[in-house]
């Protein structure tokens, strides 16, 4: 049933996005518009930041792999963490700092497990839009991860998934996205930035251009954080002829990571 949905959801805003046709003014804007008049979020985005390694300002410094040298780096960035830190509580930057230095144990990532919102937004790897009136599909080339966001929808998740349950609404010409019911599993970077099961994720996507998207979360979870808090990072469309998502199912990478101990051995 839900490969269906998908299906018909692909099918219906291709036919939109190809009724589009091409770039028209409404209101004064020269964006792309779908031809409901929304703006036309349709393609392959990609974030250009250092938000996947850590979302606030940092330096450059070595990787948990020592054998990969430089390649395993960690590139500095300059945050993007409205206000420049995150407002933890005490006790939860504790966690906060635990999760960092064990990097590598403990980072859901490195198992393959789905990454969540907003992190799914700002990993190195490319995500697809496909819009339509009545649902917005958003799919990510790490481990096929997807997500269905239903449209003027207040529904509430009935059950804890690992990229949450998503509704969302037009405000003027930015879509507004609400995230809840995620499983508390998921980290928000690599840094060890993390959250509880009550986090609630409201995404804005504003098209500032036909190839740019700005991008806003804001976090609250009174469980973690004193205080709601905002990143803002800008989308970048994919623009490389015939560009599509390429498989990136990562299960099979880390089988030997998991389960190689268990694993019968074939005699030498």
């Amino acid at each position: 049933m839900k490969n269906k949905m998908k299906k018909t959801l692909l099918v219906a805003s291709a036919v939109s996005l190809m009724a589009a046709g091409s770039v028209f003014a409404q209101g004064g804007s020269s964006i792309p518009r779908t031809p409901d008049g929304k703006p036309n979020l349709n393609g392959i985005w990609q974030a250009m930041s250092e938000a996947h390694w850590n979302l606030e300002t940092h330096a450059s410094g070595p990787g948990p792999v020592v054998a990969m040298g430089a390649l395993g780096a960690i590139p500095g960035g300059m945050g993007v963490v409205d206000g420049g830190t995150i407002p933890y509580k005490p006790e939860a930057l504790e966690i906060k700092k635990m999760n960092q230095a064990n990097w590598l144990e403990k980072d859901p990532l490195v198992k393959c497990y789905l990454p969540g919102v907003p992190r799914a937004t700002y990993l190195p790897y490319p995500f697809q839009i496909v819009q339509a009136p009545d649902v917005t599909f958003m799919t990510y080339e790490f481990a096929g991860a997807d997500r269905i966001i239903y449209m003027d929808s207040d529904s509430e998740s009935q059950v804890d998934a690992w990229m949450g349950h998503n509704t969302a609404h037009w405000d003027g010409d930015t879509l507004v996205v609400k995230n809840s019911g995620q499983m508390p599993d998921t980290w928000l970077d690599g840094a060890g930035n993390w959250h509880s099961w009550q986090m609630v994720v409201e995404e804005r996507y504003t098209l500032d251009s036909a190839n740019v998207i700005q991008y806003e979360a804001t976090i609250t979870d009174p469980e973690v954080f004193t205080q709601p808090w905002t990143i803002s990072m800008p989308l970048y469309r994919r623009l490389e002829k015939n560009m599509q998502l390429v498989e990136f199912k990562c299960v099979e990478y880390v089988e030997e990571l998991l389960f190689g101990p268990y694993s019968k051995k074939t005699a030498e």
